[in-house]
């Protein structure tokens, strides 16, 4: 091998080091944190569940059931410190402002995550329980267990939790000039209509509710559009200086 093949291997494996490492760390941390819920849920089922009557089918159910809400809560948690480790994977390819910019959302965003997460538990899931239960009674018995009710609780909460970090996902692709907020405006109408399917697929086939709740998402994405522009007419400013 040539001295000059040599040296261009030398960075992709510098690369991969790199890469090696920040996984290990990811996925110590996560494992941490994982091992901290599964024992930690426990004590706090009886909040989670409220004063809704569930039921196991069997004895490994509820091992499963832990290992899952463990897993999934695990995974949010985690979220910064694994959003952190990409950030300084990624740092060297990018300018010293450009680092520092995408550094600030990484914080916003997960706040924005939690909050949609609360507006999906505490609106969106009641709501869609209510309903779907209460038509089921009129005809069957009910009988609800612990598998099915939480695996509809995050069905409701985590798109939830995803469409709350609209706006600042907007913001950070303005921000890298790779979207332009004005051109989000020209497709308000097909964005309106994905936000409405999303609305319909997360909540009863209520049209009240879907409108109740597809008017925050659409709030949103006009918040987007209007924080965006801010970010995309000062990106300009400094760019004509």
């Amino acid at each position: 091998m040539s001295q000059t093949e040599s040296l261009e291997k030398q960075p992709t494996l510098e690369h991969i080091t790199v890469l090696r490492g920040a996984v290990l760390r990811s996925l110590l941390v996560y494992a941490f944190i994982f091992i901290v819920l599964f024992f930690a849920l426990r004590f706090y089922m009886d909040l989670l569940i409220g004063d809704r009557e569930l039921v196991m089918l069997g004895p490994l159910d509820a091992i499963k059931l832990y290992f899952t809400l463990a897993g999934v809560l695990g995974l949010g948690f985690s979220a910064p410190y694994l959003a952190f480790e990409a950030w300084r994977f990624v740092k060297p390819a990018l300018s010293t402002k450009e680092a520092s910019i995408l550094f600030q959302y990484i914080p916003a965003i997960f706040v924005c995550f939690i909050i949609g997460l609360c507006f999906g538990f505490f609106v969106i899931h009641p709501l869609a329980f209510a309903f779907l239960t209460e038509l089921g009674e009129l005809h069957f018995d009910m009988m609800i267990t612990a598998s099915e009710y939480f695996s509809f609780v995050l069905m409701a909460t985590l798109p939830a939790g995803f469409l709350f970090e609209l706006p600042l996902i907007i913001m950070a692709l303005t921000s890298f000039g790779l979207l332009n907020p004005y051109s989000l405006g020209k497709v308000r109408k097909y964005a309106y209509f994905a936000l409405l399917c999303i609305s319909v697929l997360i909540t009863p086939p209520d049209f009240l509710t879907d409108i109740l709740v597809v008017i925050p998402f659409i709030l949103l994405y006009e918040l987007g559009i209007v924080l965006a522009k801010v970010v995309h007419k000062r990106k300009a400013h400094v760019e004509a200086v």
